[in-house]
């Protein structure tokens, strides 16, 4: 959901040619598979198409000038775990403006992929004006 969200953003602002948007996960469980519907289904109903497909976070990943961006503490924990320290390594709701929450909850859990949808767009709106002030764009 959040790689379609900022595609969107990031198309939207005209910056495509500069911000280069991709999402892994940490595990390979679902390497390969489409989206969950009910994410699909958000998704279309904002008005977004996504084609993705799932795949498992690599060593490329993990450049310096990368931003990795995790939905929540435990995702960071894996990261670490893995791959060591990052200096641009965060958690999505560290840019949200509209919540307190830290953590993305998993809707394919509570079923409420409105509700994640709004805030995976508060953190994406946000991370997209920290990059656009960091990197002058």
């Amino acid at each position: 959901m959040a790689e379609a969200i900022f595609q969107k953003l990031v198309d939207d602002a005209g910056l495509s040619d500069t911000i280069e948007v991709d999402s892994a996960g940490t595990g390979s469980w679902h390497a390969g598979e489409k989206a969950h519907s009910g994410t699909r289904r958000i998704l279309a109903q904002h008005g977004i198409h996504y084609d993705g497909r799932a795949r498992q976070i690599t060593d490329r990943d993990m450049t310096p000038q990368t931003y990795v961006i995790a939905m929540d503490q435990n995702n960071v924990s894996d990261l670490k775990r893995r791959f060591g320290d990052h200096p641009r390594l965060y958690r999505l709701l560290d840019f949200a403006t509209s919540t307190t929450e830290k953590s993305v909850p998993d809707p394919y859990y509570t079923g409420n992929f409105e509700y994640v949808y709004r805030l995976v767009e508060d953190g994406c709106c946000g991370l997209l004006a920290k990059i656009r002030k960091n990197e002058s764009i």
